[in-house]
């Protein structure tokens, strides 16, 4: 719902950065109405499940995110709404000055259930401080998904690959994912997905500038669900 984002992750196809990039399209922000009135349209031609998630307003709060979880569900109350990345959470929680806990549980009681595990990108602390460094750690983003798996919500796990990264750090974030749903699998059956993207280039401030390949190749895609099916066979 919005690409005014104040995070600068290069692989980002959404970033509105220097004009001498010559980015596509101008930035903008939907209204918690506009998004209800989405929400409604797509129930009315059979949708179940809403999506939101988006960059990091420069303005938004806690609230913010409140507010579009109670237009939808006011909207559309048997709507499941899957919303917000650990990113958001995390920035949710400390623009309103309370914990990741007590913000997830708000999130909740407003009809928030099930987190998207975008913002994961690679769970490997090295990649991320060369694609976003001033984005939440990877200890971060697991902490959110414990504490919304302990608030009985559930989550999902994605990794995004072909940008800077290697076998080496696929494997270290398939550990973390692995480990992250065993730890929480007792609470509400753990991660219910795992998510392959492929890094899309075309766009991208990193590829742009050259410091970034042109995203994974079909063969290295191919592997990459081969190999998360082994890692997390019998878990996710």
């Amino acid at each position: 719902y919005t690409n005014m984002c104040y995070f600068r992750c290069g692989f980002c196809a959404f970033s509105k950065g220097p004009k001498s990039l010559n980015l596509r399209g101008e930035p903008y922000l939907l209204t918690p109405e506009e998004v209800a009135r989405r929400a409604q349209e797509a129930w009315d031609r059979g949708a179940t499940e809403v999506c939101m998630q988006g960059g990091i307003h420069h303005s938004f709060t806690g609230d913010n995110y409140r507010q579009y979880l109670i237009a939808v569900k006011e909207q559309v109350p048997q709507m499941h709404v899957h919303a917000f990345t650990a990113l958001e959470v995390f920035q949710g929680a400390e623009t309103s000055m309370m914990s990741v806990h007590n913000f997830l549980a708000q999130l909740k009681d407003a009809g928030l259930a099930t987190l998207p595990g975008t913002a994961a990108e690679i769970l490997d602390d090295e990649i991320r401080a060369i694609i976003c460094p001033d984005k939440i750690t990877t200890e971060q983003w697991c902490e959110v998904h414990r504490v919304a798996h302990a608030l009985g919500l559930r989550s999902n796990a994605t990794i995004m690959f072909g940008t800077v990264e290697g076998p080496r750090n696929w494997a270290r974030h398939l550990i973390v994912v692995r480990d992250l749903h065993r730890e929480i699998e007792d609470a509400n059956g753990g991660l219910f997905e795992f998510v392959p993207l492929p890094f899309v280039h075309m766009a991208a401030p990193i590829y742009l500038k050259g410091k970034a390949r042109r995203g994974p190749t079909f063969e290295e895609t191919l592997k990459m669900h081969a190999v998360a099916r082994i890692a997390l066979h019998g878990a996710i």
